[in-house]
């Protein structure tokens, strides 16, 4: 009897503390996060367009679609700014991901990356320094998709 009452006492005190607990998961903040999106904002120099579009369409666009296809990324676009300003971005690199990494993540998709464009660490920094001569990165920026809770 004693043991019953014990025990019907501790299943009171654990619902006493398990209810708040249970309202608590229901946020009152009606948006919730979503996807990270990256954009990187590069400048090219005037008459290089074309060769900064040839890169994109090649290398980049392979890299972008290797990386959709394990699932490290969701989306990604190419936005140009016809009507760029002084020091304003002219191309816009939009790239949707779900999630962030690990950094041993991270060290598994570097391998798997420098495998599929079949270059070496050495050879990706010298092609990103050939591009350097006429296209420069002005900025970036890291967002969060936010959605209204269901």
């Amino acid at each position: 009897m004693i043991k019953n009452k014990l025990f019907i006492a501790a299943a009171a005190a654990g619902l006493a503390f398990a209810l708040p607990q249970a309202a608590n998961a229901q946020s009152a903040w009606p948006i919730v996060s979503g996807d990270y999106v990256e954009v990187g904002m590069i400048k090219v120099d005037d008459g290089h367009a074309l060769d900064y579009a040839n890169f994109l369409a090649t290398q980049w666009r392979k890299s972008q679609d290797f990386a959709k296809a394990q699932g490290w990324i969701s989306d990604y676009q190419i936005w140009w700014n016809s009507h760029a300003r002084g020091d304003e971005a002219d191309i816009y690199l939009i790239t949707w991901i779900p999630k962030m990494t690990t950094p041993a993540e991270e060290d598994a998709r570097e391998i798997a990356y420098s495998k599929h464009m079949a270059m070496t660490e050495a050879e990706m920094q010298a092609a990103s320094g050939k591009r350097a001569d006429y296209r420069r990165q002005v900025g970036a920026m890291l967002m969060r998709e936010q959605k209204f809770r269901k």
